[in-house]
């Protein structure tokens, strides 16, 4: 046979083993093997159902769904303390970005006032030295115009011993004791008639 005639044999059998379900191997017709009069394919259908059937008449979909129903509730209660702790957490973030604003206007308050007294405490600092430094001054002059009066008085004492030394010394020369005792008579007597006014 020609090769054109093997090829229209070989569709002609594919087409009546489509048919039949039967198979060619090398050349020979093989049938599927059935059981019942199901094929392979029957039968696992068949398990499927059966499966699907014991699925449902143990309630495997309701415990599954009841499963995830539980999972779902866990999940969704998570999320709902999420949500809450998230939401403490923004409120202590503002408080506490509140409070440090507070402590910041606060410190520069301070920082304010340290200034100003500061400046306050050099001020008068400024004018106790000054004031000390008038006083000292002004002791200084007390002791210098002290020390002047004292220097003063001394050379004055000085000049009245050295006068009255020089005076003796004039007197001593030019009175002798004759020319004393008539300076003493008429003293004595000028304190007599002195008494009687």
């Amino acid at each position: 046979m020609s090769e054109a005639a093997n090829l229209a044999h070989a569709d002609h059998l594919e087409g009546a083993n489509a048919t039949t379900g039967a198979t060619v191997h090398g050349g020979a017709e093989h049938a599927d093997p059935t059981a019942l009069g199901l094929n392979a394919t029957a039968w696992v259908a068949l398990a499927m159902i059966v499966v699907l059937v014991l699925l449902l008449v143990k309630k495997v979909p309701a415990v599954i769904g009841a499963s995830l129903d539980k999972k779902i509730a866990s999940i969704r209660k998570n999320l709902d303390e999420a949500a809450k702790l998230r939401a403490e957490a923004e409120a202590l973030k503002t408080e506490y970005e509140r409070k440090a604003a507070a402590a910041a206007s606060e410190a520069e308050a301070i920082l304010a006032s340290a200034h100003e007294e500061a400046e306050l405490i050099v001020s008068q600092a400024k004018a106790d030295a000054e004031a000390l430094v008038a006083r000292r001054g002004k002791m200084a002059e007390d002791k210098i115009a002290a020390a002047e009066r004292a220097a003063v008085a001394e050379v004055r004492a000085k000049a009245a011993a050295a006068a009255s030394a020089a005076a003796a010394a004039l007197i001593g020369k030019a009175h002798d004791a004759t020319a004393d005792k008539a300076l003493v008579d008429s003293t004595i007597a000028g304190l007599g008639s002195a008494r009687l006014n």
